[in-house]
């Protein structure tokens, strides 16, 4: 009910529903819209109750005039703050119900928001939606075709060719129409159905998902990747709760096209053209031309700031001069060079203290090279250099490896090529310093992943398939493909290699296909799906293992004490066995050990101790099924002041010293009598190398066990324990042992080196 207004005139005006309807439908475009509706309702009984008040001639005719003023804002969008801003598919839908052909082109099998996507594809490609939908029928197979999936196959079917068709137009990128069809696909993707749930209020709160984002995002290579498309999304929704908005999608495009603009701009300039044009590299990225930021090169004692240029092949580092650049040096990175690429430490003088540059190695360099990126804060400029300059060297390993040639490297180059691209878009509408470059690019990623030798083996396998298609010129129903990474780097106007010409680029394109294929999951996708899985098994085992660390050598020697509980039980059951305090199991311990050792029985004894491991297993694990697992229980120490810590630190460091001490020992004799130090027991050695290892076995335990058996039964094994007894009178002070202490020579900055000495 309307506020201030008598409820029997409200009654009036809401009987009079036809007049109603009409008049919202004049001024807000739609009746069917809830708010639009009681926006509507509340004027008109308002307008009545001002009729009732003033008269009827007089008021109707003032009403005409409100009415035909509200009419003309409203057309104008004067009142756009009031009624709230019309989605972009309303329009659409009006203008089907208008358009003669509207049920023609209605495809009963998708939703209202997949029709209207449709739509605009099939005016994009200059056909009508019939059609579409026929040549699907035409191409796709039964399995493709099946009900259930119909709608979201037919969906990217439509998909896929429209956006190879749009990405051939120079400056897509900055084309608005462009971006909001990719972005509405993924929206219609996620319910393609006519029996999916309809979105509502497209333009505000409608967003994507990952699973939507992962399929259709890959279809325009230079957006997304299949291997880095979820962590792209997890970046790109980190402040968003996991749910991708059109306006930081947006954000992402305009920054992919400012990428694309610099490394045009780059290439396209003098810095190495010399070099470049023997290889035709592209310059990737530029550093060290700012003196703000410089980029130092350290070799050896000597450091000089320079600018450092990494093209698709190599590195390039230009010391200062006064006014120019002295002469490039070349790392290599295309070349099997065995390099080392990591992070390194640096400081003044030699120290090892800020954690800021790159350590480069190979076997053209008499020495490693380091490179520094100072900055006042964090390591975020190592951390990009080391990504991308990884990328390249990975890419080319992943080409040598598999000796891949031709347009078939070319593309490999351009995956490295767009990786770099993305991440240097996050890099510029992120505002966190948190992004894990590593995880943004693809082969850095494979070399991370477990399983990530897999993902290369399928892409090379993929390569080597479409490699033989080219060749024979097979490859057919393009449409049921996306685009690939080689076509969309030739879209954009980089062309790889030293002889490539534009005709060649585009035709070799052509027969390239992408990684998606309409309904089906590529054998790429199918791999890197188990290794993120693999992925996240051991992100959770070592999330447990963290979640179980205690702090603290007490508590710590506590916990260990608990988990060797068994062991120790078992310890002390065998010491009573050995110190004889029940002498019945003693004696039967002996007879059946004994036994078993004659008989030769030994390797079954362990065996069918091993099965007994495995039946308690699993009758341990078929017991407590359903169960939760029991906690272990640790009784904490007292806490510890810290003298007592140190105290604690002293002692452990003493036993530690004693067993040291005591293996020391033990190795000494053992070298002496290798070397035959102690002619004393060369003579008992002899006697012994008769004796059958059962019997040598079987002394042993007796010789331990009779220790502490008394003196009646020690008479009978006397002589068998002379071995044991001689090994341990061998004096381990025979064998010579020097210590010689390094001299130290001190450089000017006090800094002490250790030197060899001969004697």
């Amino acid at each position: 009910m309307v506020a201030g207004v008598p409820e029997d005139l409200q009654t009036t005006g809401l009987k009079q529903s036809r007049e109603v309807r009409y008049f919202v439908k004049r001024v807000c475009g739609s009746w069917s819209n809830e708010a639009n509706l009681r926006w509507g309702i509340q004027f008109w009984v308002s307008s009545n109750f001002c009729y009732r008040i003033r008269g009827r001639d007089l008021e109707m005719e003032v009403s005409s005039r409100t009415r035909n003023m509200l009419e003309g804002l409203v057309r104008e969008g004067s009142f756009k703050w009031l009624l709230g801003s019309r989605s972009s598919f309303d329009d659409e839908f009006e203008e089907m119900e208008r358009s003669p052909s509207a049920g023609r082109n209605w495809i009963q099998e998708l939703s209202p928001l997949a029709n209207i996507v449709v739509r605009r594809c099939s005016k994009i490609l200059g056909i009508s939606s019939s059609e579409l939908q026929e040549s699907f029928n035409a191409e796709a197979s039964e399995a493709i075709k099946h009900p259930s999936r119909y709608a979201r196959n037919f969906l990217e079917y439509c998909c896929f060719r429209t956006l190879a068709l749009s990405t051939q137009v120079t400056g897509h990128l900055a084309d608005k129409k462009f971006r909001r069809l990719t972005y509405d696909v993924m929206l219609a993707w996620e319910v393609p159905a006519a029996s999916s749930q309809p979105l509502l209020n497209v333009d505000g709160d409608a967003t994507v998902g990952m699973e939507a984002f992962s399929r259709i995002a890959p279809a325009v290579p230079i957006i997304a990747n299949v291997v880095i498309s979820e962590n792209l999304f997890e970046v790109l929704t980190s402040s968003t709760g996991g749910r991708l908005q059109y306006s930081i999608f947006n954000k992402y495009i305009t920054g992919l096209e400012r990428a694309i603009k610099k490394m045009k701009t780059q290439s396209e300039s003098s810095i190495l053209s010399a070099i470049r044009s023997s290889r035709g590299e592209k310059i990737l990225e530029v550093d060290g031309t700012v003196t703000t930021q410089p980029v130092l090169e350290h070799v050896g004692i000597s450091t000089w700031p320079g600018r450092l240029t990494l093209t698709d092949h190599a590195l390039y580092f230009e010391a200062h001069r006064v006014v120019s650049y002295e002469k490039a040096k070349i790392y290599d990175l295309a070349e099997d060079l065995k390099q080392v690429v990591k992070p390194e430490l640096t400081g003044p003088w030699g120290t090892r203290l800020f954690d800021k540059a790159v350590f480069y190695k190979s076997v053209s360099l008499s020495e490693p090279i380091i490179l520094e990126f100072p900055e006042l804060k964090g390591h975020t400029r190592r951390d990009y250099w080391l990504a991308i300059i990884r990328e390249i060297l990975y890419a080319h390993r992943f080409i040598n490896k598999f000796q891949i040639t031709g347009v078939q490297r070319d593309e490999v180059l351009s995956k490295a090529v767009l990786g770099i691209l993305r991440l240097q878009a996050i890099q510029e509408i992120s505002t966190a310093n948190s992004v894990r470059c590593e995880s943004l690019l693809m082969f850095n990623l494979c070399d991370q992943l477990p399983g990530g030798d897999l993902i290369l083996e399928t892409l090379a396998n993929m390569s080597n398939l479409r490699e033989l298609e080219r060749t024979n010129k097979s490859v057919g129903g393009v449409g049921m493909y996306s685009i690939s990474a080689m076509a969309m780097v030739s879209n954009l106007g980089f062309v790889f290699g030293p002889s490539s010409s534009n005709n060649s680029i585009e035709a070799g394109a052509g027969l390239v296909v992408g990684e998606i294929a309409v309904g089906e999951m590529s054998p790429l996708e199918r791999t890197v799906k188990e290794s993120r899985n693999s992925y996240k098994k051991v992100v959770q085992a070592q999330e447990t293992v963290d979640g179980v660390k205690v702090d603290g050598i007490d508590t710590n020697l506590a916990v260990m004490k608990e988990l060797l509980l068994p062991a120790m039980e078992v310890g002390r059951w065998l010491l009573s066995l050995a110190y004889w305090d029940d002498p019945l199991k003693s004696s039967v311990f002996c007879l059946v050990f004994t036994f078993i050792i004659c008989r030769g029985w030994l390797g079954y004894a362990l065996a069918l101790l091993l099965v007994f491991f495995a039946i308690f297993m699993v009758l341990t694990r078929f017991l407590n099924q359903g169960k939760p697992v029991d906690e272990v229980k640790v009784i904490a120490p007292p806490p510890m002041n810290t003298m007592e810590q140190l105290l604690a630190v002293q002692n452990a460091i003493s036993q530690a010293e004693q067993l040291i001490q005591d293996g020391n020992i033990f190795l000494l004799k053992l070298r002496g009598l290798l070397l035959t130090i102690f002619p004393q027991v060369l003579s008992w050695l002899g006697t012994m190398e008769f004796v059958s290892c059962s019997w040598k076995l079987i002394v042993c335990v007796l010789c331990r066990v009779v220790n502490f058996a008394g003196d009646y039964l020690a008479n009978y094994v006397f002589d068998l324990s002379i071995g044991l007894h001689n090994f341990i009178s061998l004096p381990a002070g025979v064998t010579p042992l020097l210590l010689v202490t390094p001299l130290l020579l001190h450089d000017m900055c006090g800094v002490a080196y250790p030197q060899l000495v001969f004697s």
